[in-house]
């Protein structure tokens, strides 16, 4: 096998072949010689029309009775046949093998004609002149229409010829039938047609190349059919002549027999040359052709023809080509290639001849299970199967395939996990294991076995884990053997291979797949939305409900007590029971077997501290307390009961011993439970709240965390109490009253450790950072309250995030929780909302002071990911985290108006800029959601002078490249707030944009010089979207304020005033000069669909003078500048000249460099690209 070319390049080569490059010098001809292949085409035609209405009159002067209908089917050509709903095209074809017999010449013209109007030209040859016609000379007539426009280009019309393409196929797959007996090898007909096809597939004008391409790959699909069949005869004959010979009888039979086997085997020879005349002659070029839809015709074409014709085809010859296009930069072809493979690989007979190509590309299929392009990807990933159920791929090449099993994309995951069940888990592919022996049941056990071993490689992570079991679910039986699986748990002699590390992916996968049966997804969705399922889906989700807990009811409570001291497994453990059939304990009298598994979850709740077993211990009590039925839930209730009296008593203990010198750990660890059990139900701590009270304030020094869930524990009790009294129709003043002495004895702790000062450095600053993350959940847990709590807010968080990073932290110090819980209270009991109401002495809003030291503190918090940017590997983590939770927790208090707004969304939005793409996403809503509400010209103009503040105190401290960056960002954040005005926003916001202009030149000039660089850097991005008339009247008026002064004295300082005046000048007379030209143009636009125009267009869209035979026809470079260029200036090329000479003098007095009008074009457009996100480049492997 040849080597493959390193990257091809299908623009730039050019045909081998002499025809082409005759024809490429006829490009230069004069246009004398046009003209004369024009009138030669016009001719050819008037004679074909007129050689055609003779058997018409002659039809309907012979046939007297025949139908009108009949006469119209004989009278249409051949190209009307095809373009037609195509029934007619067996009929048609058989009267033109007729119409061949006796008049050869006639034939060959009309089906040449047909030939060259499918590639949409209308050119039409002379019976006579079929002999004496050169080739070349007709492409070259035909490529210079083409170049003129006047060709039909059928890619480019859906409507009348969705068909056209198949009608063609079915056309010359009928002819080849149809001269199989005669035509087919007469040696003129079809080599005649194959010069002019394969001339025509060597073109510049794409349509040319698309349909001489789409029928001469046809045509060899076509002759392998009858070559088939020949080569079937060819067997018979032979047979008959052996079994002749045996006789030893020479005679006649023998003779005949040799004569036909002699003559079959000549008409394979001819049917394989003319295949091989295709092949090297239009598919060699057209395989690496520009345009993708050829390049995938070819490769599919030549999957089949491998395929149907191995004896010629399956070889390295040819299939060297399907080996380069699994390179191609398009997806399509990269797949079209993988599929053609796919398909060989699947015939046993075909994988001796495949060796060689397969040791040479394997590598390549290997890489593009992990394509750019999914679909490639998956058909990829099914080649795979392939070479490994012919063992041609060793196992150790198979690892990078094993990582897709946690990748992004569902479809691509899912095609793994088949992989992967085939291979590894049923081992399909190895001929001594592929056979399993025994029950069911064995069978299953060993593929859980060998499951176990794949998921030990992700042990460390749950979540990656799950991935793997959703992935191999579908196609792995043993998964949904509850029993086998309880049997494996249970058992008393467990195998050796099941250690303590298999039991805890047992009991994973069991809860994993358990979930699964009943329809709920265990890997989040990359669209977020709720799953819809059919009502039959349903039904099977029912049924596995019900088999589930047929299962596991007598054998649950086992293992309950059998794993409940491991906290790794007791967590998914317990909650299996969520998705049980909780009405079938009744029904099939299993009461103590329900009541046993309530004490054990009771009794495993006070048996662990962390947070997944608490949380799926209060689920699955809570589910049973509502789902079960009659007695069994009023046991389940009871149990409820008695585990809050329970949690009490142990905290009151907890809180007696801390306050009698003990250890912190058991308050800590009943703080959790209680908790844990607050964050979906209310428990009664009115006896013990001022307990809480008492602790935060005896116990200063007490640890960091049992103060954070401490000062949880109040506000949920807080929430609570207060859904309490705006649920009730009636509230005694007493409990309003209680309420708010509770709420006041919260927020009295939160401001205490508002004021103590936060220090953040050395080894705490890192614990900091993983404390934070658990301030996720105050800034929306109350989002999971009843609906009375629920706020507008601006988050994208969800609650999986909040159970992510809840419990990793050993530290959460006050001050990362005093900024979430501050913001949550005051959300909840703000003033307005109360407002006007019997509960108005509920309203509450901060002091001003404290909304400052409140914002100094999360300004603080904010700076944590620049402190850590020299800690490994966190600095990603606490931007993406830290910030944005304490960017959330600010922009709830000002959307929300819990707060006054007047200083906090200022200093909130002058850090659009500042920290990363999350916290930037969090401030752009806040600024949408404050646009809704009204005018806010004057916190965007506050905003913008306190980032320019910033740069000043920079500046006066000598530090010139902190300024730098300082002011970069200063501009960046005004482009960012301009660009939000654009399109109709600026008609609907021009007065506030006006009023930020206005107070920015205000503030500008206020201590001038030394703040006229906020013209420049800030009020010129808002400046340019104003009209021009407004432009001219802030260019005067800036002006004017300095008609006494004398700038003269200090150039460099007025700099930035008369660069600002520049470029305002420079805008308006752009936009004047515009104006004029669109205003002057009169009924030139109208002049926009003149014909000449129009033919002009077609032209460049089908031709281009610099392609070659490999080429494609699209536009010109400077023909799309050309168009881009038109859209832009909105028909600017049609003006008259007098206009177009007037506006190019008034913009060349300007004097703007070239630098300035990009510098323009910049600013104009850095609100739009400051939002863009960088796009990587997703094109597959150069073709």
């Amino acid at each position: 096998m040849e080597d493959e070319p390193v990257v091809p390049e299908p623009a730039t080569r050019r045909s081998k072949r002499a025809r082409a490059q005759v024809r490429t010098a006829d490009f230069t001809r004069t246009d004398k010689i046009e003209d004369e292949l024009e009138e030669e085409r016009e001719e050819s035609s008037d004679d074909l029309q007129e050689n055609r209405r003779k058997p018409k009159r002659n039809k309907a002067t012979e046939g007297a009775s025949t139908s009108a209908a009949a006469a119209r089917k004989a009278d249409s050509s051949l190209i009307d046949v095809v373009k037609g709903e195509g029934k007619e095209i067996p009929d048609v074809v058989k009267r033109w093998v007729e119409h061949y017999d006796k008049n050869q010449k006639s034939a060959t013209a009309d089906l040449l004609s047909m030939l060259f109007e499918a590639c949409g030209a209308k050119y039409f040859l002379q019976e006579e002149d079929i002999d004496m016609t050169d080739v070349d000379d007709v492409v070259v007539a035909l490529v210079n229409m083409a170049r003129r426009g006047e060709i039909e280009d059928y890619q480019s019309s859906k409507r009348g010829f969705k068909n056209f393409k198949d009608n063609l196929i079915y056309f010359w797959d009928n002819l080849v039938s149809e001269c199989q007996s005669g035509p087919l090898f007469d040696q003129s007909l079809f080599d005649r047609c194959l010069d002019y096809i394969i001339a025509l597939s060597c073109t510049p004008p794409r349509c040319y190349r698309q349909i001489a391409s789409l029928m001469g790959l046809q045509l060899v699909t076509s002759f392998i059919n009858v070559a088939k069949v020949l080569g079937a005869q060819r067997e018979t004959t032979q047979r008959q002549l052996n079994a002749e010979k045996k006789k030893k009888i020479e005679g006649p039979r023998v003779e005949s027999l040799t004569k036909r086997l002699s003559m079959t085997h000549e008409k394979i020879t001819t049917m394989e040359e003319m295949m091989r005349k295709i092949f090297t002659g239009l598919f060699v070029h057209r395989y690496r052709d520009i345009d993708p839809d050829i390049r995938m015709s070819c490769i599919e074409s030549l999957g089949v023809w491998v395929l149907s014709y191995p004896s010629l085809f399956l070889q390295d010859l040819y299939l060297k080509y399907l080996g380069w296009t699994l390179n191609d930069k398009s997806a399509g072809v990269r797949k079209t290639s993988v599929l053609a493979l796919q398909t060989l690989y699947e015939v046993d007979d075909n994988v001796p001849s495949l060796n060689l190509f397969t040791e040479r590309f394997y590598k390549r299929m290997l890489e593009l299970a992990d394509d750019i392009d999914i679909s490639v990807s998956v058909c990829a990933i099914g080649l795979v199967k392939q070479l490994l159920r012919h063992q041609l791929v060793p196992d150790d090449q198979l690892s990078s395939l094993y990582d897709l099993l946690i990748d992004d994309p569902p479809d691509v995951r899912r095609a793994i996990g088949a992989l992967v069940y085939d291979h590894l888990i049923a081992q399909k592919f190895n001929n001594s294991q592929s056979r399993s022996t025994g029950s069911d049941s064995d069978s299953s056990k060993v593929h859980i076995s060998r499951m176990l071993k794949i998921l030990k490689e992700f042990s460390t992570d749950p979540i990656l884990s799950l991935y793997v079991i959703d992935d191999v679910w579908d196609y792995m039986g043993g998964m949904k053997d509850w029993k086998c699986i309880i049997q494996m748990l249970l058992a008393d002699n467990p195998s050796a291979e099941l250690d303590d590390v298999d039991a805890t992916n047992l009991i994973r996968l069991l809860f994993a797949s358990t979930r699964k049966a009943v329809g709920e997804r265990i890997v989040p969705a990359t669209d977020n939305r709720n799953p819809h399922y059919t009502k039959a889906q349903k039904e099977i989700f029912e049924n596995n409900k019900r088999d589930v807990t047929v299962s596991m009811m007598k054998t649950y409570p086992q293992l309950l007590r059998k794993f409940m001291p491991y906290k790794d497994k007791v967590s998914p453990l317990v909650e299996i029971i969520v998705h049980m059939n909780l009405e079938l304990y009744s029904l099939k009298r299993q009461e103590q077997n329900f009541k046993a598994i309530l004490k054990l979850m009771r009794e495993a709740f006070f048996k662990h501290g962390e947070k997944d077993a608490l949380r799926s211990c209060v689920k699955a009590i809570k589910f049973c307390a509502t789902d079960s039925q009659g007695e069994l839930q009023d046991f389940a209730q009871n149990q409820i009961k008695e585990l809050e009296e329970e949690l009490i008593g142990k905290l009151k203990s907890a809180i007696k011993d801390v306050v009698n010198g003990g250890d912190e750990y058991l308050l800590l660890v009943n703080l959790k439970r209680l908790y844990e059990f607050q964050l979906s139900h209310r428990v009664p701590l009115e006896s013990m709240y001022q307990d809480l009270v008492h602790v935060l304030k005896s116990f200063r020094t007490i640890d960091d965390e049992v103060i954070a869930f401490l000062l949880l524990n109040m506000f949920f009790h807080v929430s609570w109490c207060l859904q309490s009294v705006l649920s009730s129709e009636t509230v005694s003043e007493a409990r309003v009253s209680a309420l708010v002495e509770k709420r006041d004895a919260l927020l009295e702790q939160l401001e205490y450790f508002l004021d103590k000062p936060l220090k953040l450095h050395g080894d705490v600053r890192c614990k900091n950072q993983l404390a934070y993350r658990v301030s996720i959940l105050y800034a929306v847990t109350f989002l999971f309250l009843p609906a009375v709590f629920r706020l507008l807010l601006i988050s994208k968080l969800t609650k999986e995030n909040i159970e992510m990073f809840l419990f990793d932290t050993s530290y959460a110090y006050y001050f990362w929780q005093v900024c979430g819980i501050l913001a949550d209270t005051w959300c909840l009991f703000k003033r307005i909302r109360f407002a006007s109401t019997n509960l108005e002495m509920l309203g509450y809003s901060p002091d001003e002071s404290i909304v400052k030291k409140y914002w100094k503190m999360c300004e603080q918090l904010l700076n944590v990911s620049d402190d850590a940017e020299e800690d490994e590997g966190n600095r990603e983590y606490v931007e993406e985290t830290n910030a944005d939770a304490v960017m959330f927790a600010l922009a709830k208090l000002v959307a929300t108006d819990s707060v006054p707004k007047e200083h906090l969304a200022p200093e909130i939005i002058s850090h659009l800029e500042k920290y990363g793409t999350s916290v930037s996403e969090t401030v752009k809503h806040l600024v949408t959601s404050l646009k809704k509400k009204g005018d806010i010209s004057s916190i965007l103009i506050e905003t913008l002078k306190m980032a320019y503040q910033r740069y000043l105190v920079a500046l006066s401290g000598n530090d010139k490249s902190l300024s730098s960056k300082l002011f970069q960002e200063c501009k960046s954040l005004a482009a960012r707030l301009s660009g939000s005005y654009v399109g109709v926003a600026r008609t609907k916001y021009k007065a506030e944009i006006m009023n930020i202009v206005k107070e920015g030149i205000s503030y500008a000039f206020s201590r001038a010089p030394k703040q006229l660089s906020f013209l420049d850097g800030v009020v010129l991005h808002f400046v340019s979207k104003l009209p021009a008339p407004d432009i001219l009247d802030i260019m005067r008026g800036v002006e004017r304020r300095t008609e006494n002064v004398k700038t003269d004295e200090d150039p460099s300082g007025w700099r930035p005033y008369y660069a600002f005046l520049d470029t305002i000048r420079e805008k308006y007379l752009k936009n004047e000069a515009v104006k004029v030209a669109d205003g002057k143009e009169g009924t030139s636009v109208r002049r926009r669909g003149r014909p000449r125009k129009k033919q002009d267009l077609q032209g460049k869209r089908l031709f281009d003078e610099q392609s070659s035979s490999e080429e494609d026809d699209s536009i010109s470079g400077s023909d799309q500048d050309a168009t881009v260029e038109e859209k832009q200036e909105d028909d600017e090329e049609n003006v008259p000249l007098i206009h177009s000479l007037k506006a190019s003098s008034k913009l060349r007095s300007l004097k703007v460099s070239k630098e300035d009008k990009r510098d323009q074009t910049r600013t104009v457009d850095a609100g739009r690209r400051a939002t863009e996100e960088l796009t990587p480049k997703t094109s597959g492997a150069s073709s």
